[in-house]
């Protein structure tokens, strides 16, 4: 005999007067007098399902159901009734009344965090400790549906745009950009490094495809304890190639921005509205030169930057500039120092000490970094040496400039950095599924 076909509960609307079979998990049992009430989810919605008295089968095999129960029922679909339409935010505007109710799974023991709430209440620790149950609380499910439309609007926006994704090796034999925030790993009979960024890799792959992106995984060993670092995230790359300056690469990643912005904002309108939040404006975004920021923070807050160098509280204070001058939740600040930029940044033609190169900031928060690279073999070289490197650590990398590139520049964006500050998050480890920092390394 053939299986009857699961119904999920967003087609519930359409199968008026008809029996369906749903699947789900139970997020709140009721009873009421000889009444019974489940509110049942699946991963398109909640539906809210009525046990009567005369079904005593039902009745029994209801008995034990508590919460995140998996069952399944067969049940007949109905409009619900007009005095319970105010309730039935959550719920939808049907009913199910069951015919048959079956156990699929059970929890073993109690749950240790009550996940029916909207808003959890616990501590951090204690939210990630608990990660996996967690995360079937209705606002902790938001954060990573948002999360999932920005990747999928970022893919979409890129591929708009021509570039070809590419994805790039995460185990390397080098540290990316020198320096000491490296993971060091063991490689069969000798040391490798994780990957940093894709940064050589995605200007090798701009070489050949001329635009290229990569959604993957970043790795730095930072001792941060902070509200915006992990040490593994996913980073949203880019390289462009032909471009006639920086410019070209910032008018690149608004119009990705606002893409996103603009996707986010009409699929997860309910996702936003949990927490009271709003995509940002679709308006211009501002370009600061970093020098002339200095300028701002010292004439309107009083904020001297240490070695021109602008700091978080620095970064809170420009976006809060930004947001009464310009009516923009983002800015790009440009033309940082040659001192502070990574020794492939393209030096400003009319001044040596400064770099073609740009942060994008987001409500106080840079999530992007990027500019024009140095695409003559020559240069880049001289360039290393300034920086105390050894050219002959790099010579794969140079290798690429010495066969013939164009001029050409990228980005690396933060992609939980955007859902936390879209959604006010108090730290980024909320907008990461499994976070990894110095202190966590399970679940």
């Amino acid at each position: 005999m053939e299986s009857k076909k699961r119904t999920l509960i967003r087609e519930t609307p359409d199968c008026m007067g008809e029996t369906v079979r749903l699947q789900g998990w139970v997020d709140i049992r009721r009873d009421h007098g000889k009444l019974v009430f489940i509110d049942l989810r699946d991963r398109t919605g909640e539906v809210q399902l009525i046990i009567l008295p005369d079904n005593p089968g039902a009745i029994e095999a209801a008995k034990d159901v508590r919460s995140e129960f998996l069952i399944e029922v067969d049940g007949l679909v109905k409009e619900r009734p007009a005095k319970m339409q105010n309730d039935a935010v959550k719920t939808g505007g049907v009913e199910i009344e069951v015919v048959e109710l079956r156990i699929i799974a059970k929890p073993e023991t109690e749950l240790p965090i009550d996940v029916s709430q909207t808003d959890l209440g616990v501590n951090l620790d204690t939210l990630l400790n608990n990660r996996t149950i967690a995360l079937r609380n209705v606002k902790v499910r938001a954060v990573f549906s948002i999360y999932s439309e920005v990747l999928r609007s970022y893919d979409e926006a890129m591929r708009a745009g021509e570039f070809v994704e590419i994805k790039t090796p995460k185990i390397l034999g080098s540290a990316t950009e020198g320096g000491a925030n490296f993971f060091k790993i063991k490689y069969f009979d000798r040391d490798a490094f994780l990957a940093q960024s894709p940064q050589f890799y995605k200007q090798a792959g701009m070489s050949a495809f001329e635009r290229v992106f990569e959604i993957g995984t970043v790795f730095r060993a930072e001792p941060h304890f902070t509200t915006r670092h992990v040490n593994e995230y996913t980073g949203l790359d880019a390289e462009m190639g032909f471009i006639d300056g920086v410019t070209d690469v910032m008018d690149e990643l608004e119009r990705t921005m606002k893409h996103i912005f603009r996707n986010v904002g009409i699929s997860c309108e309910a996702e936003l509205s949990l927490y009271g939040e709003a995509v940002p404006g679709d308006v211009e975004i501002p370009r600061i030169r970093l020098s002339d920021a200095e300028d701002i923070l010292r004439k309107e807050y009083g904020k001297e930057l240490e070695n021109h160098d602008i700091d978080s509280e620095g970064e809170r204070m420009i976006c809060e500039y930004v947001k009464k001058e310009y009516g923009s939740d983002l800015v790009f600040l440009t033309h940082y120092p040659t001192s502070l930029r990574p020794f492939y940044s393209m030096p400003s033609p009319d001044d040596a000490l400064t770099t073609e190169t740009f942060d994008l900031l987001f409500r106080g928060v840079e999530i992007a970094s990027g500019g024009q690279r140095i695409h003559d073999a020559e240069m880049l070289t001289g360039n290393i040496r300034k920086f105390g490197l050894d050219p002959s650590d790099f010579s794969d990398y140079i290798d690429i400039f010495r066969y013939g590139a164009p001029p050409h520049g990228g980005w690396g964006l933060g992609s939980e950095r955007i859902v936390q500050k879209m959604l006010t998050l108090g730290s980024i480890k909320e907008a990461v599924l499994y976070p990894r920092d110095v202190k966590r390394l399970a679940p």
